[in-house]
Order: structure tokens, then C-alpha cells, then sequence
């Protein structure tokens, strides 16, 4: 492998999505991730009906530029093989529960003796030590409870989930920066990361302004943002427009182009602090002025003078989009049955690396990294 990472051997002991897509984002910059499956494998391997070839899609989209090994992990002969691949690591990724953790000694207290430079990283639902450590969670419980589903949605509609797994996917995120920051730091040790803090951190300035004002958070029509006017979703003659006005000089570029000077002498309006106070009036009287045209339309107008403006696309629109294509986000993954297209990794650093390799078959590597292990092959070795 090359790339920033390179020769940083990561073993990723986890099932599904968030502790997977910490390994994609760690193996695409060229870390060495070895993939620690149980005898029955990943659980991502047998999700959704999509395939090509023997290739799973939903575990192909989360798991290529990985190595596979085989292992039960409470099997003493396999245990051993495991020690000796955690003796050769920099660091570790589990999203087990903390009782399955504890079990299997996948903390940093555990493995310490075979390897104290190693990072472990713990990545489960509500921490290793909390009063919900032992609860299941998954990304719909954790919107559920950090207020995600409660701020989402219609004000009149039901609480309502993100389109995508927004926390496994932070939550993955996190744990790769929180990994990548104690490789840095150059000691061993565990981080403990919980998908629950994850989301709850995300809601930053939201829950700023209960904690220090005691301003409940509201959910507002449209999408809107809460202390921006406007800033949302409006309806135009043949679908949607999002129009983000964030101060008052794109409110005069706005005004100017739809031919309402008005609202720029109009007390009501005039300023950021009157519009958030006359929202309902001034959301109404745009809306009014972007029913007139279509989508594109109001994109050609607004576009030029650099207002914060789009259509909303569809998932299969952004992937084909000039913009998509032109930053490299779509991977073509080559396999003997064909080719693998899923999203490429975020994170641009300046160089191209190798084409990426496929998603690897249950315990592929068996033979190879065992051998090389059992052959004495060292921290520092295995670049």
C-alpha cells in the first residue's frame, strides 16, 4: 500500500458499518487493515439483495483495500494467532458490545502485555462505562435519543430519522481521527468512543443555546434553519429551491434580483435580527416571489450573483453529477466477476494511490499473514 498511512497496521475486530467504515477510511489512505472475521464472517456479508458475482454490494461499499482472517477468537489455537497479529499491530478497531470486548480482551488493559504500543479503539453504542453500556444500539436508537428524529422532520409531521446512517458513518469518522491522534502522540492506549457522544456532540450550537439560554430547540417548516431568515427549502413552480441567505448583504442581492427594493427600506425585513423576528411574514413573501419561475430558472438568476443557492438532487443525480466525477467520488473496484463501483474515500491528499483492491473472501489471508507472523515479522516490518 501508499499513502499517508502506509505501513500502520490496523486490525479492525467489528461487524456492519461503523467500525468497517473507520477501516475503509484508515485503509484507503494506505494503512494495512486486517479484517478479524468470526468463523461465520461479517454480518455486512449477507445484508441487502444486491451482488456482483460472489461479491456482496452493502459489504463491498465498506470494505475494500482490507485483509481477511479467519479466526475464532475464543478458540485457544486461534487465540494465539490472534496474539500474535495484535503483537505485530499499531492499533485495533472493535465496534462490539463492552461485555463482548471485555470478553474476548479487546482493551488496551488486556493486550497491553503483548504490545503496549497498541491503540485500541472501542467504538460501541454508550461507551465502555455508562448506565447503557450493556443496550443494544444501532444508528436508529441513537437518533432517537440524542433528539436527532425530534429536531427532524415537519413541525406538524412525526419525529423522523436522517436519510442515510448518519451516526454509524460519524461515528466512524471519529474513531479514525481519534486513532490517527494517538498513532501521532506515539504511545499505546485505549480510546473510548460512543456513537451516543458522537451525535450528541454534533448538535453543538443547538444545545449551546438551552444549555446557557434555555432556548428550546424547535423543529421549523421547510427545513429551515433556526436563527437564519430565510434559509431553507421554498417550493418553486415545478419542484424545490434551497435558498440559504446568511446576511444581510445576500439579502440585498436577492431583493435587487427579484425586483423588491422594498425589503430593503421595509423595517420588517431589512435587517438579519428583523427577518428572524417577522419569520413567518418574510418566509411567506418569498415563497410568494419563488413560486413565479422554475428551479432552473432561479438557478440561472441567482447562481451568478453568488447567492447560497441549489436544486435538491436525488441520490442517483449526485452520483452522476460533473461535480461527483470531478473530485474522483466514485471508485471502480475490478473483480473477476466484474467491476465494484462504490464512493471513494473524502479525503484527498494530493497523490494518487494504487487502484483499490476487492472487498477480500471470509478468511482469505488466512495462510499468508499467519505464516509471515509465526515468522517472526515485527512492528515496523510489515510496511
Amino acid at each position: 500500500m501508499t499513502g499517508p498511512l502506509a505501513g500502520v497496521r490496523v486490525l479492525e475486530v467489528g461487524h456492519m458499518l461503523a467500525g468497517p467504515y473507520c477501516g475503509l477510511l484508515l485503509a484507503d489512505l494506505g494503512a494495512e487493515v486486517i479484517k478479524i472475521e468470526s468463523p461465520s464472517g461479517d454480518i455486512a456479508r449477507s445484508i441487502g439483495p444486491n451482488s456482483v458475482g460472489e461479491h456482496n454490494v452493502y459489504f463491498a461499499s465498506l470494505n475494500r483495500n482490507k485483509k481477511s482472517v479467519r479466526l475464532d477468537i475464543g478458540d485457544p489455537e486461534d487465540r494465539k494467532a490472534f496474539e500474535e497479529l495484535v503483537r505485530t499491530a499499531h492499533a485495533m478497531i472493535t465496534n462490539l458490545r463492552p461485555a463482548a470486548i471485555r470478553k474476548h480482551g479487546l482493551t488496551y488493559d488486556a493486550l497491553r502485555g503483548i504490545n503496549e504500543r497498541l491503540v485500541c479503539v472501542a467504538l460501541t453504542g454508550y461507551g465502555l462505562d455508562s448506565p447503557k453500556a450493556e443496550h443494544p444500539a444501532y444508528d436508529y436508537v441513537i437518533q432517537a435519543l440524542t433528539g436527532v428524529m425530534a429536531l427532524t422532520g415537519e413541525p406538524d409531521g412525526p419525529p423522523t430519522k436522517s436519510g442515510y446512517s448518519a451516526v454509524d458513518n460519524s461515528a466512524g469518522l471519529g474513531a479514525a481521527l481519534g486513532l490517527v491522534a494517538k498513532l501521532f502522540e506515539g504511545k499505546g492506549g485505549q480510546i473510548d468512543l460512543a456513537m451516543y457522544d458522537i451525535m450528541l456532540s454534533q448538535l453543538n450550537y443547538l444545545a449551546a443555546a438551552w444549555l446557557n439560554s434555555g432556548e428550546r430547540p424547535t423543529r421549523q417548516s421547510g427545513s429551515a434553519h433556526p436563527y437564519i431568515v430565510p434559509a431553507q427549502l421554498f417550493r418553486t413552480r415545478d419542484g424545490h429551491l434551497c435558498l440559504f441567505v446568511t446576511h444581510d448583504a445576500f439579502w440585498r442581492k436577492f431583493a435587487d434580483e427579484v425586483g423588491r427594493s422594498d425589503w430593503l427600506t421595509d423595517p420588517r425585513f431589512a435587517t438579519m435580527t428583523a427577518r428572524r423576528a417577522n419569520r413567518a411574514l418574510v418566509v411567506e413573501t418569498v415563497q410568494d416571489v419563488l413560486l413565479q419561475e422554475n428551479t432552473e430558472t432561479w438557478l440561472r438568476r441567482l447562481e451568478p450573483i453568488g447567492l447560497v443557492v441549489s436544486g435538491v438532487a436525488s441520490l442517483e443525480e449526485a452520483l452522476a453529477s460533473d461535480q461527483t466525477r470531478a473530485r474522483g467520488m466514485i471508485a471502480s473496484i475490478s473483480t473477476e466477476s466484474g467491476r465494484i463501483q462504490a464512493l471513494a474515500n473524502p479525503i484527498k491528499y494530493g497523490a494518487d494511490g494504487p487502484a483499490p483492491t476487492p472487498p477480500p473472501r471470509l478468511g482469505e489471508h488466512n495462510g499468508d499473514l499467519l505464516r509471515a507472523i509465526r515468522a517472526g515479522v515485527r512492528i515496523g516490518d510489515h510496511g
